[in-house]
């Protein structure tokens, strides 16, 4: 079981977690004609204070160049969690979460939220033994104190929910999978995504952060871009540095290398709002996320341009001090 969770990092990993302890997969949903992008954030909060799973809804609608945001925030017992050990799903009361199906049940005071969406042609990340998942080797840690997961880079979505009295289409829409546990999340990083755009199979994440390590820290960097059927992955684990980082409260530039590669990152949010994160397992911080970002990707070879392009409805978190190195 152990190889299983290791390369599959879907898998619920805290099944034998008593305290201090967090998971939760992210779940962003762009519908085809962009107008609306969902974000659910299944997970379970392991702290003897307050146990407890949860589902964190984000919304973000784009109308007549405005976005409007919104989020809620989901409280059941953790005997409502339940989980899959040979085939992937994750169940909280009503609300089921797997590769290929979501079904959604969500109601209180301000929101009325249910449906059925399918999801196809996944794209998981490339694996090796040296880098057994988007961690690399440092996936085979067992004393980190947060670990990350990518599920699927892209894949098509179809169905619609209905959101209070209006219906939401995500035929043929796009999302994206991936997950987050351990105790806490970074101090300090600054996290990217976009499967939108010119090029339509293309999708790229990014993530730069104060990592904690045998009593010190170090900078971990995974940058995945993939296009065109292949990954150019530039990570602290294959060699990558940052070469240059301009943080401002809103954007964010990136200069990284990788042997002949360099690839040239340019972030920007608009509109952002509060969700809530762990701090040794209990869900009592806060981050700030935007949906509706733009991420601008040079990729060069040699000096040479190979690649650009434009993401939209980016997620965005940066959750860093402002500064340029």
């Amino acid at each position: 079981m152990y190889v299983k969770k290791l390369i599959h990092p879907e898998y619920f990993q805290g099944n034998k977690k008593k305290d201090k302890y967090f998971e939760g997969w992210y779940y962003k949903l762009v519908s085809a004609d962009e107008h609306t992008t969902l974000a659910f954030i299944p997970g379970i909060s392991k702290h003897q204070k307050d146990p407890h799973a949860f589902i964190q809804v984000f919304i973000s609608e784009h109308r007549e160049g405005q976005t409007k945001l919104a989020t809620y925030y989901f409280r059941y017992t953790i005997d409502q969690f339940r989980f899959g050990h040979d085939q992937f799903f994750v169940q909280i009361a009503d609300n089921t979460f797997s590769l290929d199906k979501i079904t959604i049940k969500l109601k209180n005071q301000k929101i009325d939220l249910s449906g059925t969406l399918i999801l196809s042609n996944l794209t998981p990340i490339e694996r090796t033994l040296f880098t057994p998942n988007i961690m690399g080797f440092f996936g085979y840690f067992n004393f980190m104190e947060c670990y990350h997961g990518i599920v699927s880079m892209t894949h098509q979505l179809d169905g619609f929910l209905k959101l209070n009295q209006s219906i939401l289409t995500f035929d043929h829409g796009k999302g994206y999978i991936e997950k987050d546990w351990g105790r806490s999340f970074p101090s300090a990083y600054v996290w990217l995504q976009s499967n939108h755009f010119n090029d339509d199979k293309t999708s790229f994440m990014f993530s730069y952060a104060d990592i904690p390590f045998l009593g010190f820290y170090f900078k971990g960097l995974i940058a995945n871009l993939y296009y065109q059927g292949r990954e150019y992955r530039f990570a602290t684990y294959n060699g990558a540095k940052v070469t240059l980082e301009n943080v401002e409260p809103k954007t964010v530039h990136y200069v990284i290398k990788k042997g002949r590669y360099q690839l040239d990152i340019h972030a920007s949010s608009q509109t952002e709002i509060a969700l809530a994160s762990p701090k040794d397992g209990a869900m009592i911080n806060q981050i700030k996320e935007g949906l509706s970002g733009q991420i601008t990707i040079k990729l060069y070879h040699k000096g040479v341009l190979i690649y650009e392009d434009i993401g939209h409805h980016a997620g965005i978190e940066i959750m860093k001090s402002v500064h340029q190195s």
